[in-house]
């Protein structure tokens, strides 16, 4: 019995075809998993089936029935419930007040009645596996944790369709299975989980059926027994991935980043980093790997000079890091991909050609004198747009118009321009696609090659393992392990990195 029917459904923007003719068929008590490349037209379906944008053409069944949906309040009233890559949590709540956020039961119309929320949790909890206390903060909850939380939100509200996106994006190898578990448990109970990933082992792994997309179009639909990972990514990409060619490092001697006893404290004297050290060298990639929150945002920043450190120091190309500007450290050859896109790699409301000048503004050929060239910007994006396969009609769109992927391509591009002597990369794949992240990371490896070393922070232990010479592994804010990627398996990075196995 299919639970979700879509047929012929289609979404323009100006200059852009979003969904074009797209149709599939969910079964109920099923794992459905959607991939495609970025701009394949994904995160518009999704948010046409939870009501945030409404099609310009074709059907929707649920249930048996066609529906037409207006907003979130009407897809979580027919049971379709969402789960964001990117959690809606309140660090400063319990587990309890963030589930029933926005659904809270009443008395009177304005006295929550918190032992029937806390009662219903629990038996949610326990029936589909979730393990989670409702009067737990969630400030102590870890990632898997917390993901446990909002898939309880929308089991609280009734949902009998879960969609979630990218959910294993920032969860160790432990986590992932944790999470499969509950998911397994999910469909066992009746339920139907849309799963959209980039990561096509974890899509054979757990999926039921697989459907494909490409430039807006649903192109292929298989079965995990009858395809293959290479298979999937071609269908993807509608051709042969790029294989990228990592070879033999030429490590220097010299370090050209190095980190002596670096603490940092937050102005509320909570450290996040504790006498860190750590070296870089030139023509080597250094992988930096641990779960989310436990210190590797700050130490980027801390590196780019965007905090001090409240004691010990950093060196970068031998400058003191803490008695120079964020522009110095750019000026001497450093790139930084930061890993919020949206809010540290791009002015969302200009044009791309404006963005390629962001970080570059100082340096020629994006400066002439005191003044933006404007034509080597337009030049300069036109390059990125071509050799980094952005998908965008012209380099006079918006940023915001791009989809995320197409977006972190660009912010790839821009920075590796130049020839940079460190690259410091955080989080440079994520969110984006196979065929994508192949291209990133043959342009990471030649950046190598020519001697350019580069910190390469990732929450993707493939990408840590395929790309490193080293991985340090932080985690409560210290350099726990140094380990070598040749020698180390993921299940022992996935241990060092939530501390349960320190070197």
């Amino acid at each position: 019995m299919n639970v979700l029917e879509i047929s012929g459904v289609e979404k323009k923007y100006p200059g852009v075809v979003a969904n074009q003719d797209v149709s599939l068929q969910v079964r109920q008590a099923s794992i459905h998993a959607i991939i495609g490349e970025n701009g394949a037209g994904k995160s518009t379906l999704m948010k046409i089936l939870y009501g945030l944008i409404k099609p310009d053409a074709g059907s929707i069944r649920a249930f048996g029935n066609e529906v037409n949906l207006k907003s979130p309040q009407d897809a979580i009233a027919l049971g379709i419930g969402m789960v964001h890559q990117h959690f809606k949590l309140a660090d400063n709540a319990t587990v309890l007040e963030n589930v029933i956020l926005g659904s809270e039961p009443t008395r009177f119309g304005f006295l929550v009645k918190y032992d029937e929320a806390r009662e219903k949790l629990k038996e949610i909890s326990k029936n589909y596996g979730l393990e989670i206390d409702p009067d737990e903060s969630l400030a102590n909850l870890g990632v898997g944790e917390r993901q446990r939380v909002e898939i309880a939100k929308v089991l609280f509200r009734g949902a009998k369709i879960l969609i979630l996106d990218e959910p294993t994006a920032v969860l160790v190898p432990q986590e992932v299975a944790e999470l499969f578990a509950n998911l397994r448990e999910l469909v066992k109970k009746g339920l139907t989980i849309l799963f959209i990933s980039h990561k096509l082992d974890e899509v054979l792994s757990i999926a039921d059926d697989i459907t494909i997309m490409r430039r807006g179009k649903t192109v292929a639909s298989r079965k995990p027994s009858n395809t293959s990972k290479k298979e999937l990514a071609e269908l993807m990409v509608g051709g042969e991935l790029p294989k990228p060619k990592v070879g033999a490092a030429k490590i220097s001697s010299s370090s050209i980043l190095n980190i002596k006893e670096a603490s940092y404290s937050r102005l509320d004297k909570r450290e996040i980093l504790n006498k860190v050290n750590l070296e870089l060298h030139g023509g080597e990639i250094l992988g930096l790997a641990g779960v989310e929150g436990n210190g590797q945002s700050e130490l980027v920043e801390l590196i780019m000079g965007l905090i001090q450190p409240s004691s010990g120091s950093v060196e970068i190309l031998g400058m003191n890091v803490a008695s120079h500007l964020t522009k110095d450290i750019r000026n001497a050859g450093v790139a930084y991909i930061p890993q919020d896109r949206q809010r540290d790699g791009l002015l969302m409301t200009a044009p791309l050609w404006e963005n390629r000048i962001l970080g570059h503004q100082f340096n020629s050929p994006m400066a002439k004198s005191i003044w933006v060239n404007k034509s080597a910007a337009v030049e300069g994006s036109k390059s990125i747009v071509a050799e980094f396969d952005v998908r965008t009609p012209g380099i006079s769109v918006l940023a915001s118009a791009l989809s995320g992927g197409n977006q972190q391509k660009f912010i790839v591009g821009r920075e590796l321009s130049g020839d940079p002597k460190i690259i410091v990369a955080a989080q440079p794949t994520r969110g984006v696609d196979v065929g994508a992240q192949a291209i990133i990371w043959d342009h990471l490896v030649q950046a190598r090659s020519k001697g350019a070393g580069i910190l390469l922070v990732s929450a993707d232990l493939e990408e840590l393992f395929s790309l490193s010479d080293r991985i340090a592994v932080i985690y409560n804010g210290s350099i726990v392990s140094i380990l070598n990627p040749r020698e180390t398996s993921p299940e022992q990075l996935g241990l060092a990195m939530t501390g349960a196995s320190k070197s």
